[in-house]
């Protein structure tokens, strides 16, 4: 099973929020995820983001691919270089 951590699409119509999954790569964007581990609002201004730090790198460390979105928003919060530096001690 192909874990990814990427979008799933939430609100409205022209009102989009997202939720930051671990979803199997086989699944739909909007269609059944592992699990929720965060969120990002574009609609805001600046954006907000919410991400839970200890689930994202759980997920990282078990192998899950983050889609490019996901990684940028992973490496504005610094989680992909915390998720790198722990890489490097191993």
């Amino acid at each position: 099973m192909a874990v990814k951590l990427r979008l799933k699409r939430m609100g409205a119509k022209k009102a989009p929020f997202y939720r930051i999954v671990a979803a199997d790569s086989r699944f739909p964007r909007d269609g059944r995820s592992i699990e929720v581990v965060g969120t990002y609002n574009p609609m805001t201004n600046p954006a907000t983001i919410h991400v839970n730090e200890e689930l994202t790198l759980k997920w990282l460390s078990n192998g899950a691919q983050p889609s490019d979105t996901v990684r940028n928003i992973l490496s504005q919060q610094g989680i992909m270089k915390k998720f790198h530096d722990a890489k490097k001690v191993k």
